[in-house]
């Protein structure tokens, strides 16, 4: 682990406004462990089980575990499997973060039986275990294309205010699914009382995303770690709505230990809300300090790219706030920090392990 990656880690255990006291002799189940948010909220716990000896049985179900082995490291117990199989755990479980998906842009294109596959039957899984444990608190995660296209005339979009999303085309599979699971979430809080959240994530990055993240914001920090001027594969003009990766998992939290059960909350930073052009011009000017322009090259096949509809919601972030959240790093601070644990990570030398060559000079917007 990085200083930065340990310093935001300590940034979350050290927050006052989560009851870490209540999570004492509790076993904690994370679903999808392996990916960024996942592994955050593994270290997060054995971080807090360790400052404030909380006796705590560190739970993470993944399928890959050459990737999930850093975590056996911090004492964290696993549990190989696909999250679309039945779960098994003869272990005591009080707790559950969901956070298993798949949320790759071209998987979304190209493989959608498989995206809403792991959605729905990964939460059905998930809820199923959630029954048969009795738990006391669970969290889905969800994601903010559960929106769709909203009111353009909203200055805020709230909980309440979903919009339209296209069933016939095949890239719904992500936004539809998550909308069904969490159908299911209230389903089985209504049904058997299963005390489930669901948080609408913004789109998170920081220190501790992968260097080998295709996503439009690690693109862009590869061009500003590089000097490539920073291309857009659409004209840009999607507004994007962000949060750094501590700062969603010190959100989590709260909302497994607060939030109310059945009902959904939007987690983002309403600050860090702009079109995928204007974060381009952003990283441009003041983290690349105007060594680099933004040009615009849109693909005559784009939409194999699976990139997602133009969209204009900014995100409110007043519901979740009530918890006593508020976040603390913004759009510059995101990238500085994740550049800075790349950096430490030895940037050139794993970015050329992990075989990305050419493909970290492709840009996407």
């Amino acid at each position: 682990m990085t200083r930065v990656f340990l310093d935001d880690i300590e940034e979350i255990v050290s927050d006052s406004e989560i009851s870490w006291e209540t999570l004492r002799d509790s076993a904690v189940l994370i679903t999808g462990a392996t990916g960024g948010i996942g592994s955050a909220l593994a270290c997060a716990l054995r971080a807090a089980d360790e400052k404030y000896d909380l006796n705590m049985n560190i739970l993470a179900l993944a399928r890959n575990m050459k990737r999930a082995a850093a975590l056996q490291h911090y004492g964290v117990k696993l549990i190989p499997q696909d999250i679309r199989e039945p779960i098994i755990i003869p272990d005591p479980v009080d707790y559950i973060f969901h956070c298993a998906a798949m949320t790759k842009s071209p998987d979304m294109a190209l493989n959608p039986v498989e995206v809403a596959e792991t959605a729905l039957k990964g939460s059905m899984n998930a809820l199923k275990l959630a029954r048969e444990k009795q738990i006391k608190s669970m969290v889905y995660l969800s994601s903010m294309e559960v929106y769709g296209q909203t009111e353009p005339s909203l200055m805020f979009v709230r909980e309440g205010d979903l919009g339209y999303i296209d069933p016939l085309k095949a890239r719904s599979c992500y936004p539809e699914s998550k909308k069904m699971c969490e159908c299911l979430c209230e389903c089985y809080h209504s049904e058997f009382f299963v005390p489930v959240k669901i948080a609408r994530l913004a789109q998170t990055f920081g220190a501790g995303v992968q260097i080998n993240d295709s996503r439009v914001y690690a693109q862009f920090a590869h061009s500003a770690i590089r000097n490539k001027d920073i291309v857009l594969h659409t004209d840009g003009q999607s507004r994007g709505n962000y949060c750094y990766i501590s700062d969603a998992v010190r959100g989590l939290f709260l909302l497994l230990l607060k939030g109310e059960d059945g009902e959904a909350y939007n987690i983002t930073n309403a600050a860090a809300s702009m079109t995928i052009r204007e974060m381009a011009e952003l990283v441009a000017s003041m983290v690349c300090g105007g060594r680099v322009k933004v040009i615009v090259q849109e693909p005559a096949d784009i939409e194999k790219h699976g990139y997602s509809p133009v969209v204009s919601r900014r995100l409110s972030s007043e519901k979740i706030e009530q918890l006593g959240w508020k976040p603390k790093f913004n759009l510059t601070d995101m990238y500085e920090r994740m550049i800075l644990d790349w950096r430490e990570n030895n940037y050139e030398y794993s970015l050329n392990i992990r075989g990305r060559g050419r493909a970290a000079d492709e840009q996407q917007g």
